[in-house]
Parts: structure tokens; sequence; C-alpha cells
């Protein structure tokens, strides 16, 4: 499936990202920032995802007969513990030099995942649906995030569950996420990130609940430079925050 286009997808950032492509899997490369919060999200992800759908995360297959999306999936650091835990799962990205990483990777870990250069609005428009749907730090590159979350929204069944990470947008998280990790540490290439980009907790929920779903909970990433690790907070949603949100049900 190729992608489409669409009025959400910025090329500039496609770009971006299309460039890195090659280093999604070095855990010292250019994406070291998401290796290094990957297990706080995995933990808000199948908690969510657990208590929802009434799974028992001690199972040998948790997640066996849900069927996720991963929307912007890069080189599929989420799509692959989700196929583990026994979903089948979709992975979709409108960088296509991101799919074959992903797919190269997946075959060597002996995993079975769909991976498409495709964007949400095509897959909408082919009326897909999922029973969750991971966003997880993609709104802040797209042009036009209500219509992006609107087509994520199309992409749930009624009842999904839809889990959505991104960066507020303040004077801290212009130094941490801009300053600290582009231009100090260097984690990330500079001009990654558009702190105008940066959308507040409030702002999102206002979104998307006008994308027609139901905010049901948001929690905090918090890193901590002493320990040099990440923790989930249920009060600092200051720079790197997550979100859940339900489709109502028919």
């Amino acid at each position: 499936m190729q992608a489409q286009a669409t009025n959400t997808v910025d090329p500039g950032e496609i770009a971006k990202f299309e460039a890195m492509a090659a280093e999604w899997w070095d855990p010292a490369g250019k994406f070291k920032p998401l290796h290094m919060m990957n297990p706080v999200r995995l933990e808000y992800i199948t908690n969510q995802i657990s208590a929802e759908f009434d799974r028992n995360l001690k199972a040998d297959k948790p997640f066996e007969g849900l069927h996720i999306l991963d929307i912007g999936c890069g080189g599929g650091l989420l799509c692959e513990p989700m196929a583990r835990l026994g979903a089948t799962v979709v992975g979709a990205d409108a960088a296509e030099r991101n799919i074959p990483v992903a797919q190269i990777h997946a075959e060597q870990s002996g995993l079975d995942i769909d991976y498409r250069h495709t964007t949400a609005e095509a897959m909408a428009d082919a009326g897909e649906q999922f029973d969750v749907v991971l966003n997880m730090e993609v709104v802040e590159h797209v042009a036009d995030p209500l219509g992006y979350l609107t087509a994520c929204q199309q992409l749930l069944k009624p009842g999904g569950l839809h889990l959505c990470s991104t960066i507020n947008r303040n004077p801290k998280s212009f130094a941490m996420a801009i300053v600290g990790a582009e231009w100090v540490m260097r984690w990330l290439p500079k001009g990654t990130h558009e702190w105008k980009k940066f959308i507040t907790p409030d702002e999102l929920f206002n979104l998307i609940s006008k994308a027609g779903m139901e905010p049901v909970d948001r929690k905090g990433y918090v890193f901590n430079f002493a320990k040099f690790t990440w923790s989930i907070s249920d009060r600092d949603l200051s720079v790197n925050y997550v979100t859940a949100a339900l489709k109502p049900a028919d």
C-alpha cells in the first residue's frame, strides 16, 4: 500500500525521519532517547490495554486476538513487543525508508508484523479498524493535528483504545527537548523538533474530544538526570506525556 497525499502529512518532517531511518535499532544512535524511554512507554501501553480489554499480562500471549495499529511506527520499537505479546500488529509510517528497516528487523526477530508505507487517512479511507491505535510521538510532527486525530478515531473500532504521547509546550520543554536533547546531549539532530508544534495536555485533550474520542487518562514521562532513567508520573506532565482515550461504543 503506497502513501497517499493528505492534508496532515508534513513533507519536511518526513524527510527528517527518512534521513535517520537506518539508525532505528541502534540504542546509541539518533533514536537513543526513544530506546531509553521505551520501557516506560511499554509499561503505560501494556497496562492501559490490559485494563481496557481485561487481559492478564502474566499470561503467555495476553494480547492474543487484539488487532493493534502503530501509526508512525518508525523502525518498529513498539510493534515488536506488541507482537510478542500475541497481538496482530500493523505498523504504518509515511516515511518510506522506515519500512524496510522495520521489516528486516522483524524477520530477524522471527516476528510476523504487517508493515506498510501509508498514512492514517489512507487507512481510514479504506475502512480499516483496530482495537488499539498507538499514536506515539507523532502528533507534534503533522501539519493538521485535528485532521490527523480524526483519522485515528476513524481507525478505531467502537470501544477501541487510542494511546497518544507527545511533548508539552512551555519554557521547560524547550530547555529539555530542544536545548538539552538536540543541542547539548546531541541525542537527536538539531531541528528534529519545532517548539511551536508542541501541544499542551489541555490542548491535546481538547483535540482528542473534537476528533470524537473520550479522554480518560494522562500521565507524564519524567527523566531523572541523576539516575539517567525515565519514570511515569501522575503529576509531572511538564515535558513528555501520554494520554489514553476511548472511541464511544455503538
